[in-house]
């Protein structure tokens, strides 16, 4: 019990699909609570009385709340051990890095998950839509140079923003469907890193199908989306 890990967590999230993939590439073993979002559960309010909503970590009973704040609880609570490869360091060790990488990450969530949100919210046609598409356009665009020609944001390992960003790629048939445009032709260096990310376990068990995403997406636009 004292080492107990439980993710309360929403099937679709890429916030929560964080974690999870942070969990698998450390080797943490940790119990799954699916939670709704309509009636959320009185241990998913207990555990996050602020903001009430998933990701939360439980860790010996313990929550800690935010993707992104779980992620470093998560490379600082299960460091690197020399003998297991599937425990690699997350963060990178030089400073100057790790601030970049958070940097980063914080463009993750404001920017893109802001025009995500526009795409399925704001009624097509309309000059807002619009925007919209041209801001996804350019915030795609503005990752893909970060990622400039490595493997992965942080060179030739598979880290920290790599963790924050790959859940996205699962919304990318979304974006075009609600865009109309192809991400691979505006950013085919990074559709090239999404699948070579989804090459790895952690990632591959992890992700949506798009299709189902897409799916999401029409609900959320049906339910919450200007009429």
């Amino acid at each position: 019990m004292a080492d107990e890990v439980v993710l309360l967590d929403f099937w679709v999230s890429p916030f929560g699909q964080r974690c999870r993939i942070a969990l698998a590439e450390k080797g943490v073993e940790y119990e799954y609570s699916e939670q709704s979002l309509a009636d959320k559960s009185d241990l998913l309010l207990r555990s996050n009385p602020v903001h009430k909503k998933v990701p939360v970590l439980l860790h010996a009973g313990r929550p800690v709340c935010e993707s992104l704040v779980i992620l470093e609880y998560i490379d600082e609570t299960w460091p690197p051990e020399p003998e297991k490869k599937e425990s690699p360091r997350l963060l990178p060790s030089d400073p100057y890095a790790r601030a970049r990488a958070r940097f980063w990450a914080d463009y993750v969530d404001k920017k893109l998950f802001d025009c995500q949100t526009r795409l399925w919210k704001l009624r097509a046609g309309d000059a807002a839509h619009e925007q919209a598409k041209r801001d996804m356009a350019e915030a795609l665009g503005t990752l893909e140079a970060e990622l400039g020609e490595g493997d992965y944001f942080g060179g030739e390992a598979f880290g920290y923003l790599d963790v924050v960003l790959v859940p996205f790629v699962a919304w990318f048939h979304a974006y075009e469907r609600l865009a109309g445009f192809a991400v691979a032709e505006i950013c085919p260096r990074l559709v090239a890193w999404g699948e070579r990310c989804k090459g790895r376990d952690s990632v591959a068990k992890t992700l949506t199908d798009p299709e189902k995403v897409y799916e999401f997406a029409l609900y959320l636009k049906g339910k919450f989306g200007a009429k």
